[in-house]
């Protein structure tokens, strides 16, 4: 199914979307941003579009919507003697990907702070091998020269989880939790999210249980736990639901978590799916309020998915954050093909954690790297001494998922030469290893406390760009692509143009397709760009 955006919309007709959907927002008519949120400070909405420094410029019938996207500054390059150690949290969401594709599809150049790259390189599945040994995953690793700045190199970094057939998925306990608050009525959220669902419900079985709660002014029990065989009863409790009134999203919440831990099932898979395009404003609706909420409830037991749906009055940020402090996963829905991708093809990947608070830290030989840049993650930048505390929270992995991340790195020029200080002191085991890197996993068992830590060493190998594999190729472009979107001051020499020459080279074995789309999204931005050079106040060259 084609989504459809209204590119350019009347004010009279937002102010009608607004009546219907029961909310009161003083939206003026840009995309909304929101700080990041960190533990210790709360975040900050502007109305009107974050703060840049230059004056922005609008165009004549600028498009009218109260999108929400949180303003995440870019990594920069990081000195390896002084900063030794890079840690973060794994990121399997996907959903900026899937939201980009919208906008292009749509003749629409993205907002820059919808783009995060490390989400738009995992959304596609790479030629790793699939663990051997008693740990749930592998690991992979290659280095070669950078595309984009060829003084510099491109360390690729891949985490393979173990596959697991649908068949032999252990007893799961869903909970449904479907906005039909009236800003799901478009075609492009609640009818396709019935559908959706629906593709989800025929791959249940007698084990397995469905609940479906609804929220909207109020919260409600639309089907009790169901046995997962009873298709037509759950088909027909989807079939009923219609959109209407505001969202009371947070009661809702608090319902689906109460109905999930009633119908526990401690061997099992216990989830629930929140359905919503974010708009939340009946109750507590700021993303703090809501983070502290799901805070209280992940230590449950209950795992989270969150799906997003619609345009106009879409909240990124909202429905990220909550998915990222639930012990679950974000995607977004823009077609019926995104859909059977994430509820049928990779079901395994969405329902079922076979590792969490995943933590991944890669210490540099300053020998060999002078400076180092992680490339996205921007939100999951963990402090150093947090990667071997086990009360802190960290991302998760789902069966078959696997998990990329790139680091452009300078390598070792000439010692400086400081006229009131030594140059930093680097042991000789450093200067007389090949080792360029090393990095460490560490991660618990779905059910577990305590961390399990592994460990390997990345060689100071030169192999030329065109010799690499076209996992390698492939996610660089797709991080070109994204810096390229972005206006991003690390971009160096990338191109379009070249960005679209390496996608094409490396597209390898593409059954489902994916990457050959991912060129013609490269081809319609190239488009978009030759019409308008710098649409809107975003940045784009």
């Amino acid at each position: 199914m084609k989504t459809t955006f209204v590119k350019y919309v009347p004010v009279m007709a937002f102010a009608l979307l607004l009546m219907a959907c029961g909310g009161s927002h003083h939206e003026t008519n840009d995309y909304r941003y929101e700080e990041p949120m960190t533990d210790a400070v709360e975040s900050e909405v502007y109305d009107g579009g974050y703060e840049y420094t230059e004056e922005p410029y609008y165009y004549d019938n600028e498009p009218t919507n109260s999108e929400s996207y949180a303003y995440i500054p870019e990594n920069n390059f990081l000195n390896a003697i002084n900063n030794p150690l890079s840690t973060f949290s794994i990121d399997v969401d996907n959903a900026s990907y899937a939201n980009v594709r919208r906008f292009l599809n749509e003749g629409q150049l993205p907002p820059r702070d919808a783009i995060r790259i490390e989400e738009m390189i995992n959304y596609f599945d790479y030629d790793y091998e699939q663990p051997r040994g008693k740990e749930p995953f592998s690991l992979y690793a290659e280095v070669s020269d950078c595309p984009w700045n060829e003084d510099n190199r491109l360390v690729h970094i891949g985490l393979q989880g173990v596959d697991i057939p649908t068949d032999d998925l252990p007893a799961t306990n869903l909970v449904f939790l479907i906005d039909v608050s009236g800003s799901m009525g478009d075609d492009n959220k609640l009818p396709l999210l019935k559908k959706a669902f629906k593709l989800l419900t025929r791959k249940l079985d007698e084990k397995d249980n469905v609940a479906i709660v609804v929220y909207a002014g109020s919260s409600g029990v639309v089907l009790p736990s169901t046995p997962g065989n009873r298709d037509n009863a759950i088909i027909e409790a989807f079939d009923r639901l219609q959109a209407g009134g505001s969202t009371a999203g947070a009661e809702g919440i608090e319902l689906a978590y109460r109905i999930a831990k009633d119908n526990f099932k401690p061997r099992g898979n216990n989830r629930i799916i929140l359905a919503t395009d974010g708009d939340f404003n009946v109750g507590p609706s700021s993303d703090q309020a809501l983070i502290h909420l799901i805070e209280e409830k992940r230590n449950e037991g209950i795992d989270l998915t969150v799906l997003g749906f619609g345009m106009g009055n879409y909240k990124d940020s909202k429905m990220e954050a909550i998915a990222n402090n639930g012990n679950g996963n974000y995607f977004y829905i823009d077609d019926f093909g995104e859909a059977k991708k994430v509820l049928v093809d990779n079901l395994a990947g969405t329902l079922l954690t076979i590792a969490k608070d995943v933590k991944i830290q890669v210490e540099f030989n300053p020998a060999k790297v002078e400076s180092y840049r992680l490339i996205g993650y921007e939100n999951r930048v963990m402090a150093e001494q947090d990667f071997e505390n086990d009360r802190k929270d960290a991302g998760e992995l789902g069966a078959g998922h696997s998990v990329t991340a790139l680091y452009e790195i300078v390598p070792i020029g000439n010692k400086r030469n400081l006229r009131y200080q030594d140059n930093h002191q680097i042991n000789d085991k450093a200067y007389h290893s090949n080792e360029l890197l090393s990095v460490k996993f560490r991660y618990k068992a779905p059910k577990g406390t305590t961390s399990k830590e592994i460990a390997k060493v990345v060689m100071d190998k030169h192999v030329p760009l065109a010799q690499t594999s076209n996992e390698f190729r492939f996610s660089a472009s797709v991080a070109s692509f994204g810096m390229l979107l972005k206006g991003s001051q690390h971009k160096g020499a990338a191109t379009w143009e070249s960005t679209l020459a390496m996608a094409e080279d490396a597209i390898g074995w593409d059954h489902k397709g994916y990457r050959v789309d991912f060129v013609k999204m490269i081809e319609q931005a190239i488009e978009l760009v030759e019409e308008e050079p710098r649409y809107s106040y975003y940045h784009y060259e």
